[in-house]
């Protein structure tokens, strides 16, 4: 096998060789994948686990980003979000608990993210939990922040009362002087953090542009251990998410912002998927639920399988998942510089056999890990995109959907009548067909009416969401 880039796509259960070109092939010195960072400043909460970091993230960005649950150790990877105050913009960084062991081993890959979190920070908010009192951890984490050159603001959470309030000078022996006393639970002192936040930034850092209406947001899926951290992280041009060969370490959805010869693009890197009935705990759950939040808010979804091992319940449930929500797929066959005997062909024709919903997604091989492939993956989703910002012009429609009566009739439901139809959006492209029977029209007869515009419009490798209404007395072209 050749490591040469190229991907299928699909129409029907075709498949034909689409070229990438010699770009692949090219040494990692010539890679000319270039995000571009935009220069706000960045805040990180530390501190010990289970101090209430991720709720006070959750707090200060005003909707939830980070898992809230009252076990050690949810918060593993850095979670980001850009907060506005009084005109100033700055990206709050959520981060795992300094000094956590859990039962997946992850202590060091932690204590790497928090590291790189720190050092990139211009100010940081070191959490303590003003409810239970200093403890050893605490201390830890104040001798990890003293050897920073950087401006720590000590904050001292879960402050909900009067009396608690008072007690809260004692943390000023930690060195960080007179601490801010806030309750990320109840909203307690959080504008006045903000503020004093605000008046800490350095100036001279842009405050960041929204984001275009045309930035092409993508979900990362799969089931775990696929390689969709490696992929987010190549493409981000750093450590935004743990690479571990322990499966399982994404339990957030993390967005990651970045710009690529002009285009600006948003990486969901989800949760790696297991099926519902080996998730244990709730923290498990929240996981899966924000895995299919990442799919419904996408544009494009790139599902990610390893090539050397066979496909999974769970992809195939995220799958009829992306196909309920008519999303654009990107069926990425990862890990092929270690696999170098597969048949890529062969494993073409087997994902699609196993995922018959998708039959029209196009399917790209590529190594996140080696960086084969991946600007021209990128590229195939900008293609998708534009497939489903498809405007119809409603006479041909109407054209092609009688054309496509006459040629193939529903086989049953006594006299099926196809009045007329009209595109009613895009993003996923979606078509209302007036008819006399809408259940006559459903099933294997809409897949064909589907499969038949792709081929028309040129929207092969996109679903498309026919929608029948019920109307009578109305016939094709009448005004």
């Amino acid at each position: 096998m050749a490591l040469g880039g190229w991907a299928t796509h699909g129409g029907g259960g075709r498949s034909a060789r689409r070229p990438f070109g010699a770009l692949a092939q090219l040494p990692r010195c010539a890679y000319r994948l270039s995000p571009q960072t935009v220069a706000i400043p960045r805040v990180s909460i530390v501190g010990r686990p289970n101090v209430g970091k991720s709720s006070l993230l959750n707090r200060l960005v005003g909707r939830r980003v980070s898992i809230v649950e009252p076990t050690a150790g949810v918060t593993r990877d850095r979670i980001s979000a850009t907060v506005r105050h009084e005109d100033r913009a700055f990206e709050l960084t959520d981060t795992g608990g300094l000094g956590l062991v859990d039962e997946a081993q992850l202590k060091e890959h932690v204590e790497t993210q928090i590291a790189v979190a720190i050092e990139s920070s211009d100010l940081v908010l070191f959490v303590v939990d003003g409810k239970e009192g200093r403890v050893p951890g605490d201390d830890l984490v104040a001798r990890r922040l003293r050897k920073l050159d950087r401006k720590v603001l000590l904050v001292a959470n879960k402050i909900e009362s009067w009396n608690e309030e008072l007690e809260v000078h004692v943390w000023q022996r930690l060195g960080f002087g007179e601490p801010l006393a806030v309750s990320a639970k109840e909203g307690f002192g959080c504008t006045d953090l903000l503020e004093r936040i605000v008046s800490e930034l350095p100036e001279g850092l842009d405050d960041p542009p929204d984001l275009p209406a045309d930035a092409l947001k993508f979900a990362v899926i799969g089931k775990r251990n696929s390689g969709k951290s490696t992929l987010i992280n190549q493409l981000a041009g750093e450590e935004r998410v743990i690479v571990s060969e322990i499966a399982g370490t994404t339990r957030d959805a993390v967005d990651v912002v970045f710009e690529i010869e002009g285009q600006k693009l948003v990486a969901i890197d989800t949760a790696g998927v297991r099926k519902k009935k080996s998730i244990e705990h709730a923290i498990e759950l929240f996981a899966h639920s924000r895995s299919n939040e990442s799919i419904r808010r996408a544009t494009v979804c790139v599902h990610m399988f390893d090539v050397r091992e066979p496909i999974s319940q769970v992809d195939k449930n995220l799958a009829a998942y992306c196909v309920e929500h008519h999303k654009p797929v990107i069926l990425v066959g990862n890990k092929i510089d270690l696999a170098p005997e597969i048949d890529l062909e062969k494993w073409d024709a087997y994902i699609k056999q196993q995922l018959p919903g998708l039959d029209h997604a196009p399917v790209a091989f590529l190594s996140a890990q080696e960086r084969i492939n991946v600007v021209e993956t990128l590229e195939l989703m900008f293609d998708l995109r534009d497939q489903t910002q498809l405007q119809i012009p409603t006479p041909k429609l109407n054209e092609v959907l009688q054309k496509a009566k006459e040629k193939l009739s529903p086989s049953s439901g006594g006299f099926p009548k196809l009045f007329y139809g009209t595109q009613i959006g895009t993003e996923p492209l979606s078509i209302l067909v007036f008819v006399n029977e809408p259940k006559v029209f459903k099933g294997q007869y809409q897949r064909y009416l589907e499969q038949v515009l792709r081929d028309t419009f040129g929207c092969t490798e996109v679903p498309i969401r026919l929608v029948f209404r019920k109307r009578e007395k109305v016939v094709l072209g009448e005004k």
